[in-house]
């Protein structure tokens, strides 16, 4: 890198005059802040869009958020993914409201023992709200900064994460750096994208290793990622004679913690065939103690999640009797009431409401 470029001043100005107009920018409220960048984390900026507005109109304050229960938090964060955010902040909001009065960390480390916060959203926090000198690297600063670099050190290791920290807190200002973290997020985002950046519009392109020796596609560098299993799985729609789904609540930890789902089979590694559907009853009783007649395969849906993929069989049937061991069974009509859902559930009932009807299989 160039030390006498002046990166700072021409990303400020390059974000005065092209700065992205987002739902929380301009806002001084270190809570709406704090939300927006949960909200950012691993969701691209257009589809947070759509549910920051609704999350803050339904939680104007960190006190609402902290009084309200885990369900309605989840059924507003219901579409957005990755729900252990949504877990967090609510834990997050609670210890600020009940453990703190409501007050706000102050500091770089405290904000970091908050559920879910780390280190590029707790410096995003401070920088934003408090107008701290505070580095930020998330996504996209990873990406400027390895071609602006020229780092050959994967992004996604140790080393490499260590000079991209070193590197991103030199550059960034004591005057304005809350300006310069949005700046260099818009940088990421709107110039020097994963591909075709737009070198000649970017505001450091003559302080850019990668641009100066014609490399830019080379970088940034990764460490291959693990090859995801994948596995395989039963969901079984149990429906009453009044047209109600039987539904269990997800424990308060691990994946897809709290929301609601329909009685599932433990999952199994593919590509070993799917259990016999003729014992989809079976299994049902067995591991559920409910009895059900007619089951009906209706298709698959498939899913990825974080770290593995994974392939749904949709089943249906009529409810004989019997009741799950688990504290939080219900039965739901989805026309009088809602639950939080995944979206892979939801994927689960399109299946019912687009393709019932096919495959009748009898069980007990």
């Amino acid at each position: 890198m160039d030390a006498t470029f002046p990166y700072a001043a021409r990303l400020l100005k390059f974000y005065h005059a092209s700065g992205r107009q987002l739902p929380w920018r301009g806002e001084g409220d270190p809570y709406r802040i704090w939300v927006s960048e949960v909200m950012l984390q691993q969701t691209g900026v257009a589809t947070v869009k759509g549910y920051y507005g609704r999350f803050i109109d339904k939680f104007p304050t960190v006190a609402e958020l902290a009084g309200a229960d885990l369900g309605m938090v989840l059924k507003e964060w219901q579409g957005l993914g990755y729900y252990r955010r949504a877990e967090n902040l609510h834990r997050g909001a609670k210890v600020v409201h009940d453990s703190l009065g409501g007050c706000f960390p102050e500091t770089l480390e405290r904000w970091m023992s908050l559920p879910g916060v780390g280190r590029s959203t707790a410096a995003a926090i401070m920088a934003i709200g408090w107008n701290q000198r505070q580095a930020i690297l998330d996504g996209n600063c990873k990406r400027v900064l390895a071609r602006v670099m020229a780092l050959d050190d994967p992004v996604n290791s140790a080393q490499g994460e260590r000079l991209l920290w070193q590197r991103a807190y030199e550059l960034t200002p004591a005057d304005r750096p809350g300006d310069y973290a949005q700046a260099i997020m818009d940088l990421g985002a709107t110039v020097c994208t994963p591909r075709a950046p737009r070198c000649r519009e970017c505001p450091w392109c003559l302080g850019c290793r990668a641009w100066e020796t014609q490399q830019v596609d080379r970088y940034p560098n990764r460490k291959k990622p693990k090859v995801r299993p994948r596995y395989g799985q039963v969901a079984v729609l149990v429906q009453n004679s009044d047209g109600q789904w039987l539904m269990r609540r997800r424990p308060r930890g691990g994946l897809l913690a709290g929301l609601w789902e329909p009685l599932s089979t433990k999952r199994w590694l593919l590509p070993q065939l799917p259990p016999d559907m003729q014992k989809v009853g079976e299994e049902l009783k067995h591991q559920w103690q409910v009895c059900g007649r007619n089951v009906q395969l209706l298709g698959e849906v498939r899913h990825t999640f974080t770290h593995f993929h994974l392939t749904v069989w949709v089943c249906l049937c009529q409810y004989v009797s019997g009741w799950p061991l688990e504290e939080e069974v219900r039965w739901w009509n989805p026309e009088q009431s809602d639950l939080p859902l995944s979206t892979l559930h939801a994927k689960v009932f399109a299946v019912h409401d687009h393709q019932g009807g096919a495959n009748r299989i009898p069980s007990c």
